[in-house]
């Protein structure tokens, strides 16, 4: 056997170990302590873990965390850049959510209050300054964790035997089964059965894979980290603090403006990178 076809195997092996140590450590937070469901409104838990881990095998590594992509130089490009993808794109997904809503005659208006983020079970947390700073310093644990595992970490080590492409995909395939676990306190609690709960994990491994592979081609095209992270805090923060609100309801239509959102998000990512191709 070739010393590279060892190489893959062992990068393999070293990512999908820390990917199910983090998974369970993950599963057992919502299954258990579902602090979700307290006042810190984010299963915040295994995301510090995840920053611990991420930390250990940087110094493993003897690597810096600029290794990853979170550098100095380019942070105020990349936030600007990835806020402009978010404000766009959600912009006009709320723009076609309102216009079916009208459509079916429901009286769509915005509400501004902080709720977990869910497509299936939202728990609303009000809209004080308290829950709102409480929001976004999850929002930003949860960035740093996720943006540093998935298109730092995983990425780099994938890398190093495979392709960018290879890497990526990788990347983005374990970032969509990350988030299948959304699924597990609606099916343990009744509230969704066997068959919507496959259909709606498909749907977060699509969704979340789709968003997963258009940052790490955003890291691949700037260098670093920041373009991702500024529209990945962009669009939780949104997520779980814009709510389309009718008689019947909130969010009622919320699978459109995120499947709809995260599709433009990687068609202009797409187009982008084409342009950049074709000047060179």
């Amino acid at each position: 056997m070739e010393k590279r076809d060892i190489g893959k195997k062992r990068t393999i092996s070293v990512i999908s170990m820390m990917f199910i140590l983090l998974m369970i450590i993950r599963v057992t937070e919502i299954i258990f302590v579902k602090t979700d469901q307290t006042w810190v409104g984010e299963n915040i838990l295994h995301k510090i873990c995840c920053i611990l881990l991420i930390w250990i095998a940087l110094n493993m590594l003897k690597s810096p965390w600029s290794d990853l992509g979170f550098t100095k130089k380019g942070i105020f490009t990349g936030l600007k850049y990835g806020l402009a993808l978010g404000m766009s794109t959600f912009f006009l997904s709320y723009l076609a959510e309102f216009i079916a809503l009208l459509i079916m005659r429901k009286h769509p208006s915005l509400r501004f209050y902080i709720t977990n983020f869910s497509l299936t079970q939202a728990h609303t947390n009000g809209s004080s300054l308290s829950a709102v700073a409480v929001c976004m310093i999850g929002n930003i644990v949860n960035v740093c964790a996720e943006e540093g595992l998935f298109r730092g970490l995983f990425r780099k080590i994938g890398a190093q035997y495979y392709s960018q492409k290879t890497a990526n995909l990788i990347q983005a395939l374990l970032f969509g089964i990350w988030h299948i676990t959304n699924v597990i306190n609606p099916l343990l609690d009744g509230s969704m059965n066997i068959a919507m709960a496959v259909f709606m994990g498909i749907g977060y491994i699509l969704l979340s894979g789709i968003l997963a592979y258009e940052w790490g081609m955003c890291a691949a095209l700037s260098g670093t980290l920041w373009i991702g992270a500024s529209e990945h805090l962009f669009n939780n923060f949104i997520s779980n603090s814009l709510h389309t609100v009718t008689e019947t309801g909130a969010d009622e239509l919320m699978i459109i403006r995120i499947t709809l959102s995260n599709f433009l998000s990687l068609l202009f990512v797409l187009i982008i990178s084409q342009k950049n191709i074709h000047n060179k």
